[in-house]
């Protein structure tokens, strides 16, 4: 038998996230998990590594956790190889939630910043830059 299946539209929290960043995602991106519960590491590795290759803005959903506290920086190693360690990272905690943290880092330095299983990590493209306070990925790459 066949489960009763019910759809109800809302926001996901990378759109939260990206929401209060500014416009972090206005152009092509990559959502991926570091939870390797379900998908082998060696997998989660490829992706991020085509991901960043690509130059897709990545949004990193569970990021760390009590068991999980390298994978972060192994993400940080691979976007590095890529990109300026000035590439603008957000880290937002508790996306559209009481509580809600926002912090804009850098590539180079975000892993500083606190991170968990309540946080969403966006990583920018060779385009994207901080005005005013927000995180900012042209659409059409004329700035």
């Amino acid at each position: 038998m066949r489960p009763k299946v019910s759809v109800i539209p809302g926001i996901s929290a990378v759109g939260a996230a990206a929401a209060v960043l500014g416009v972090p995602l206005m152009h092509d991106f990559a959502v991926i998990s570091l939870s390797d519960l379900l998908t082998p590491w060696e997998v989660i590795v490829k992706r991020l590594e085509k991901a960043s290759e690509a130059d897709f803005v990545m949004a990193i959903y569970n990021p760390k956790s009590k068991k999980r506290v390298t994978q972060i920086e192994e993400v940080q190693r691979i976007a590095l190889k890529t990109r300026p360690g000035t590439t603008p990272v957000g880290i937002v905690r508790e996306a559209s939630r009481s509580g809600e943290h926002v912090v804009i880092s850098t590539l180079a330095e975000f892993t500083k910043e606190e991170i968990d299983m309540f946080s969403l990590v966006i990583i920018g493209n060779c385009n994207t830059f901080v005005q005013d306070g927000k995180m900012i990925t042209p659409r059409g790459y004329t700035v």
